[in-house]
């Protein structure tokens, strides 16, 4: 789930930094530019681990920072296909269920790669949400929050980056659409196997 990834990077330290230990100076601004970032294929950056090697130190004419080329350690989080992680229910709905690591929420549980047979039924603690539940044995076991759930990661990717290519014409239909913000790193889960899902359903 987490992994140490080392990264080289050109990094131009602010003048009012230059009093400060050069580690502490650079380690203090590659977290401003990595932490909580996804960075495509190697995840989203937990902490910065260490710095390997600091070269450089170049003020360019005209420039009062001084610029150095860093090697450093990042831990990345990136599940691989197939491992099993606890997360907690943060969303239930028509599509399935999101799920949330509280550092990560980007979790989904899509209805096919739900524990089957299912059915969704109305939550009268939220307006407009479901709440979905498994069927076995003539016995309902509803997924309702109280529980962590163990899914089962089915595959990661990185979605590419929308382009905004709205005009005047398509303002009105745009206000009307409520769009889901972007996300880097989306992990899809599957709880349709023995020992996933709520973790109550199998003690």
């Amino acid at each position: 789930m987490f992994f140490l990834s080392e990264i080289e990077h050109t990094l131009r330290l602010p003048p009012h930094l230059l009093n400060q230990p050069l580690n502490d100076a650079i380690k203090g601004e590659l977290g401003s530019l990595f932490l909580d970032k996804v960075i495509e294929k190697l995840g989203l950056c937990v902490s910065v681990y260490d710095i390997r090697s600091i070269k450089g130190g170049f003020v360019f004419p005209g420039d009062g920072a001084s610029t150095y080329t860093v090697g450093f350690r990042l831990v990345m989080f990136r599940p691989f296909v197939g491992e099993v992680i606890s997360a907690r229910l943060k969303e239930s709905t028509k599509d399935g269920l999101r799920l949330s690591l509280g550092f990560f929420d980007d979790i989904y549980v899509p209805v096919p790669l739900l524990a089957s047979p299912n059915h969704s039924e109305p939550d009268p603690g939220l307006k407009d949400g479901v709440r979905w539940v498994w069927e076995y044995d003539g016995v309902n076991y509803p997924i309702d929050g109280t529980d962590e759930i163990r899914f089962r990661v089915h595959n990661v990717s990185y979605p590419p980056i929308p382009l905004d290519q709205r005009n005047d014409s398509d303002e009105k239909e745009l206000e009307q659409k409520v769009s889901k913000p972007f996300a880097p790193m989306v992990v899809t889960g599957s709880i349709d196997s023995d020992g996933l899902g709520p973790i109550s359903w199998w003690v």
